[in-house]
C-alpha cells in the first residue's frame, strides 16, 4: 500500500523541516521527487540524502512568487503526478502594526507561490488525464490565533483554493486536498522562536508545545505520512477536504 512507483512528484520547500519529510518519505515509496527551493543548501543536502538511500531526487532553485519561473520549471520537468505546495513563510504581528511590506511579502509566498504553482502544474495533469495536489495550510485557517494576521490570512486563502480547485478540476481526474498542521518542531520553528524572542528560547518552545492538548509539537515525519496517504491511489476517494493533524488544537481547546 502507498507506493508511488512511478509517480513523478514536486514538492515546494522540500529541502527543510515538513518540506524534507515529504521528499524523504516520497522517494522512499518509489517516487521521483523534484524539489523546489530557494535555499540550494539544503536543496543540495536532501538530494544527496535520498540518492544514497537509493532514491531518485532532483532540485530546481526557484523565487515561487515568480510565475514564469516556475512555469518554465513546471514545463521542464515534463510529466508531474502529484503537486505538494508547501513553501510558506510566517509573520508575527495584527491588523493594526502589520506592515504594508510585510503583509505583501508574506502573500507573495503564501498565496501568490501557491497560485502559481497551480496555475503552473494544472495543465501538465489535464494533458496527463489527472493527478493529486495537496497544500498545506494550517490551524491559523479554522481558528483565532494571536498576532498572526498576514499568516492567517494567507492559510485561509490556501484553503479556499482547495476548495476552489478541487471543485473546478474535478472532471479532470485532478485531486486537490489540504493538510492543516499545529505546530511543529522543524529548524525553522527553532529559527522563529530565536529571531523573534531572544533570551526566552526555552521558556517559548515549551509554551508553544503545551499549546496543543496533546502536550507537544508534532514531528515532520507524522505530516509526511498524512501527505503520503492523501497523495496515494488509496485516497482517491478523497477531494475538497482539509484535514487537520494538531494534537486536538482546533477541538480540544475550544
Amino acid at each position: 500500500m502507498f507506493t508511488l512507483n512511478n509517480k513523478t512528484v514536486v514538492i515546494t520547500g522540500g529541502g527543510s523541516g515538513i518540506g524534507k519529510a515529504i521528499s524523504l518519505l516520497f522517494a522512499k515509496q518509489g517516487a521521483v521527487v523534484n524539489i523546489i527551493e530557494l535555499n540550494r543548501e539544503v536543496a543540495i543536502d536532501t538530494v544527496n540524502e535520498i540518492v544514497a538511500e537509493g532514491g531518485n531526487a532532483n532540485y530546481h532553485l526557484c523565487d515561487v512568487s515568480k510565475q514564469q519561473d516556475v512555469v518554465d520549471i513546471f514545463q521542464g520537468i515534463g510529466k508531474i503526478d502529484i503537486l505538494i505546495n508547501n513553501a510558506g513563510i510566517a509573520h508575527v504581528g495584527n491588523a493594526e502594526n502589520t506592515t504594508e511590506t510585510d503583509f505583501e511579502r508574506v502573500m507573495n509566498v503564501n498565496v501568490k507561490g501557491a497560485y502559481n504553482c497551480l496555475y503552473g502544474v494544472i495543465p501538465i495533469m489535464k494533458a496527463n488525464k489527472g493527478g493529486v495536489i495537496l497544500n498545506t495550510a494550517s490551524i491559523a485557517a479554522h481558528v483565532g490565533l494571536s498576532d498572526r494576521f498576514a499568516y492567517s490570512t494567507s492559510k485561509g486563502a490556501i484553503h479556499a483554493m482547495t476548495l476552489s480547485v478541487a471543485r473546478d478540476f474535478l472532471s479532470y481526474n485532478i485531486r486537490c486536498n489540504s493538510i492543516s498542521p499545529a505546530r511543529v518542531h522543524t529548524p525553522f520553528v527553532d529559527g522563529f522562536i530565536a529571531k523573534n524572542y531572544p533570551g526566552e528560547e526555552s521558556i517559548i518552545f515549551e509554551k508553544l508545545s503545551k499549546s496543543q492538548p496533546i502536550g507537544r509539537m508534532g514531528k515532520p515525519s507524522e505530516i509526511a505520512a498524512l501527505a503520503l496517504y492523501l497523495c496515494s491511489d488509496e485516497a482517491g476517494f478523497i477531494t475538497g477536504t482539509d484535514y487537520p493533524i494538531d494534537g486536538g488544537f482546533i477541538t480540544l481547546n475550544n
